[in-house]
């Protein structure tokens, strides 16, 4: 937006400037995970799928917003899923028609292709080969009719192997660190931080501006052109409902004036469950083995000082693999895998006092949807999640079958002679209904 000069730009962000340090450490995602500054730290409400259970949705609350906490997994989807979106009516976001846009962003180090580009801000750096537990498992897939991959953004993704991370040299490669940092001295651009936007100001139905607190005091502050509404999935339809836009009902409840009535704003939620499979490894070559001793973390520390490589610039997960749980019943690709040489409790949380490996499984595309709304007219207050997990009885299969094939790849050579048992769910859990209790 800034950078032909033409135009003046604000930039706002309702945390702080994104200066701490473990922000950059790919391996800083287990600081940030539930930062009470960096992080947003929402809750779902209870899920009825899920037993009642409540779900934390971390966020991210500083500059470049979630690419400054994430996981690191450079992914852009499923060609067949773009030009899907396109037939629905939404002309331009076929493949491709964004295929130019995904190769203008990215530094790919896979090199120039048709689908890659190498000259964009954006590095995607791919996970360095040779681990010996990551190997083991891409062998097991082969053997279960997985092929091998180098490249899941090529538009089929089908296939296993190691990811690519958006890291440069070791380092976190956030949108503030990659388009924000190149930016930031123009002088038509101007960044507040610690900046949240209580709410749209309009004249009409135009949008002409918006207020803000910041520093305990309310603002309001004007705009000559346009309001870009960027807060993702969770809080632009939270700011939207807050300004008036959205089911008209749910505004009035909350004594907020109907601007405009938009019965979709903060419906039709999608997220991706993850189930996670952990195993207990026989051999002490994880990250936990790292974590657990002194001489390992010294280790770790060195290598990334040194060569800028290791589980610091790493991060959690190294490998991945799309497949089709219910192949009779999809075309493409319905299971992504995540492949981490560490295990623990909760995602983020202190690794297992044993040597641990951890198949994370999640479902492309859940047919289960819900909702967002706000709780009150205090932008304050977080807003209402309901993501209404395995709400459909395709989900519950489709979760179902995913456990079902990690364990397969776990009872398949060489991956199994390295595995001394299942940590969880557990073998215990074996019929389709003790699966399925277990994923709730």
């Amino acid at each position: 937006l800034s950078e032909d000069g033409r135009h003046s730009v604000l930039m706002l962000e309702a945390g702080p400037a994104d200066r701490y340090p473990w922000i950059h450490l790919p391996i800083g995602y287990a600081k940030t995970m539930k930062h009470p500054i960096y992080n947003w730290r929402f809750q779902t409400e209870p899920n009825p799928g899920l037993s009642g259970r409540t779900i934390y949705w971390p966020r991210g609350r500083t500059l470049g917003g979630s690419s400054s906490i994430n996981g690191l997994i450079y992914i852009r989807g499923q060609k067949q899923d773009y030009d899907h979106w396109a037939q629905l009516g939404n002309k331009g976001w076929d493949w491709n028609s964004c295929l130019p846009y995904f190769k203008r962003l990215e530094h790919n180090d896979l090199g120039p292709s048709d689908t890659r580009g190498v000259d964009g801000p954006i590095w995607a750096s791919t996970v360095p080969h040779g681990d010996e537990l990551v190997d083991a498992f891409i062998e097991a897939a082969n053997k279960n009719g997985v092929r091998n991959t180098k490249d899941f953004n090529s538009g089929d993704q089908e296939g296993v192997g190691y990811y690519q991370l958006t890291t440069r040299r070791g380092l976190r490669c956030s949108t503030a660190a990659s388009y924000l940092k190149r930016a930031r001295n123009r002088k038509n651009l101007t960044i507040k931080t610690n900046a949240r936007v209580n709410r749209i100001l309009f004249e009409g139905k135009r949008a002409t501006g918006v207020e803000i607190t910041r520093k305990n005091k309310c603002l309001r502050i004007l705009a000559n052109r346009e309001v870009l509404l960027c807060a993702g999935a969770v809080q632009s339809p939270q700011i939207l409902q807050l300004s008036g836009i959205g089911p008209a009902a749910l505004l009035r409840k909350h004594n907020i004036d109907v601007v405009h009535e938009l019965p979709g704003v903060g419906r039709n939620l999608q997220d991706h469950l993850q189930v996670r499979v952990l195993y207990e490894v026989n051999k002490p070559i994880t990250i936990n083995d790292q974590m657990n001793s002194m001489f390992g973390k010294a280790w770790m520390a060195l290598e990334w000082l040194l060569k800028r490589s290791g589980p610091i610039a790493i991060g959690i997960n190294k490998a991945g693999m799309f497949c089709r749980a219910l192949p009779e019943e999809s075309e493409t690709p319905d299971i992504q895998f995540h492949f981490a040489t560490l295990s623990a409790d909760t995602a983020a949380g202190s690794v297992h006092p044993f040597s641990g490996c951890t198949l994370s499984i999640c479902q492309l595309r859940p047919e289960s949807r819900g909702y967002i709304n706000i709780r009150s007219a205090d932008p304050g207050d977080p807003p209402e999640i309901q993501a209404n997990y395995l709400a459909t009885d395709k989900d519950r299969r489709t979760t179902i079958a995913g456990v079902k094939f990690a364990r397969l790849i776990a009872q398949t050579k060489p991956f199994s002679n390295y595995l001394s048992k299942e940590f969880l769910p557990g073998e215990r859990e074996a019929t389709d209904e003790e699966l399925l209790e277990a994923c709730r």
